[in-house]
């Protein structure tokens, strides 16, 4: 057998592994759309076709909730000071609709203006929540890109063993480098503080310093500049959900009927809500397709 030299060997060996190491991320074209998602184990942000959502004018029962979240984008949007959004509270009263919807009125009423980055459009990227670990390999690749970025994290929450927390709350508006101008963080989650409330007491009842374990768990939600509570609706508020979804449909039916058929369906479900009176909608649209198909 013929010995081959060390260098050459060393030559090998680092041509394998370059070749088993995954690629760089790369920050690609980002004027192929509006929205991408975030693919970790790749290394790159794929882009959305078509961000899934209702328009703005259909979320009913939100409007302080709306006004808040519009005005923080737009200045975003428009290069000026802007805070990272905590969307908190009930189920399936619209806090990642508004988010969408929000994101899709901005770039309506942006247009294509001439002179601002990107063509003046704003850009949804999502980041799965088991994702966030590499959130500072994401925002050290969108620091130099130049459009204004909403990165967008639904359904945020920690568990007991959870340390990605840490991860989040130093990239929000920690380190050295801090959070790029050019990008703001927006997240929901069904928890006020992001953390479950037996775990919270628990950190306080176990701890040698209990206000100190409780303070570091809680911290996070700190790093918010503006938090935006939903709550349950009322029946009110969930038949103009309804109204609001039926016309914007057309469908051929009378307001008696729509809130009787409306309401059992509320019933049947345990409660209302935004998603309650979207998937309510969904249902009667396809009954009375289908009957009009029949006749």
């Amino acid at each position: 057998m013929t010995d081959i030299p060390a260098h050459a060997l060393l030559e090998r060996i680092a041509a394998a592994l370059e070749r088993l190491s995954p690629p760089p991320p790369a920050l690609g074209d980002l004027g192929r759309a509006e929205a991408y998602v975030w693919h970790p184990e790749a290394g790159r942000l794929d882009p959305v076709a078509h961000v899934a959502g209702v328009d703005l004018r259909l979320l009913q029962g939100v409007e302080r909730q709306r006004d808040l979240v519009l005005d923080n984008t737009r200045r975003f949007a428009a290069g000026l000071p802007a805070n990272n959004a905590m969307l908190w509270g009930a189920r399936g009263m619209g806090k990642s609709s508004l988010v969408k919807a929000v994101h899709g009125e901005v770039n309506r009423g942006r247009g294509s203006q001439a002179g601002a980055p990107g063509g003046g459009k704003l850009l949804l990227i999502e980041i799965q929540r088991d994702d966030l670990s590499t959130l500072s390999t994401l925002m050290a690749l969108l620091r130099g890109a130049d459009r204004q970025i909403l990165l967008f994290c639904d359904d945020l929450s920690f568990e007991r063993e959870d340390t990605d927390y840490k991860a989040l709350k130093s990239v929000l508006d920690g380190g050295i480098e801090g959070r790029p101008s050019n990008v703001l963080f927006y997240a929901t989650s069904n928890r006020r503080h992001l953390m479950p409330r037996d775990m919270i007491e628990n950190e306080r009842a176990q701890a040698i310093h209990p206000g100190e374990a409780v303070e570091e768990k809680v911290s996070l939600s700190d790093r918010f500049g503006l938090w935006v509570g939903f709550h349950n609706c009322d029946q009110a508020t969930f038949l103009a959900m309804v109204e609001g979804y039926a016309r914007d449909r057309n469908l051929p039916i009378d307001a008696p009927a729509l809130h009787a058929a409306a309401n059992e369906w509320s019933i049947t479900r345990g409660g209302r809500s935004g998603r309650v009176a979207w998937q309510f909608i969904e249902d009667l649209t396809g009954r009375l397709s289908s009957g009009a198909a029949a006749r």
